[in-house]
């Protein structure tokens, strides 16, 4: 059997053994990533499928409206989270409801403009996104942001929902 001496040393010696891995795997000088500019275009990779679609949708939207603000995607994506938090975004960062909003539209546009040219959404579908995203209510786009899966559900996911929303949004 083994003696709580040799037991003792054993830890000792494998804690010491992993702390040097740790340091010869480059551990003491980890700096983590910056955040990413939203301001910058991101490349669509190609989407397996809707979930995927979406959510690279739902990245650029976070990226425009970000971009617009002058904050990180990050930052403005737990702003965005409850209407609570939003109140406290905006409060923080001296920034108006319509502005907000502004913004948030202007990242939906960019969304809709990236997936038409990444060829995830045709021109037909793209067109009447955009004029429901240049004028829909704030939480919708924000709902939209946060469940972009209709945007990619086929003929009925957007067209649908445009023409649904053509009666109640456009004069």
């Amino acid at each position: 059997m083994s003696s709580p001496r040799f037991l003792i040393v054993g830890a000792v010696v494998a804690s010491v053994a992993l702390v040097a891995a740790y340091l010869a795997a480059g551990g003491s000088s980890y700096e983590p990533s910056p955040t990413a500019d939203p301001c910058e275009q991101r490349e669509w990779r190609s989407p397996d499928g809707i979930e995927e679609s979406a959510q690279q949708f739902a990245l650029s939207a976070l990226d425009g409206a970000a971009c617009e603000l002058g904050v990180s995607r990050e930052e403005l994506a737990v702003a965005l989270v409850s209407e609570e938090s939003r109140a406290e975004f905006a409060a923080e960062q001296g920034v108006a409801d319509g502005e907000l909003e502004e913004a948030v539209r202007a990242g939906l546009v960019r969304a809709i403009d990236d997936a038409e040219d990444a060829g995830a959404l045709s021109g037909f579908v793209a067109g009447g996104a955009r004029a429901i995203a240049e004028r829909v209510p704030v939480d919708e786009a924000i709902d939209l942001i946060q469940g972009a899966e209709s945007l990619f559900g086929g003929a009925k996911g957007v067209v649908g929902d445009v023409l649904d929303r053509a009666g109640e949004l456009l004069p």
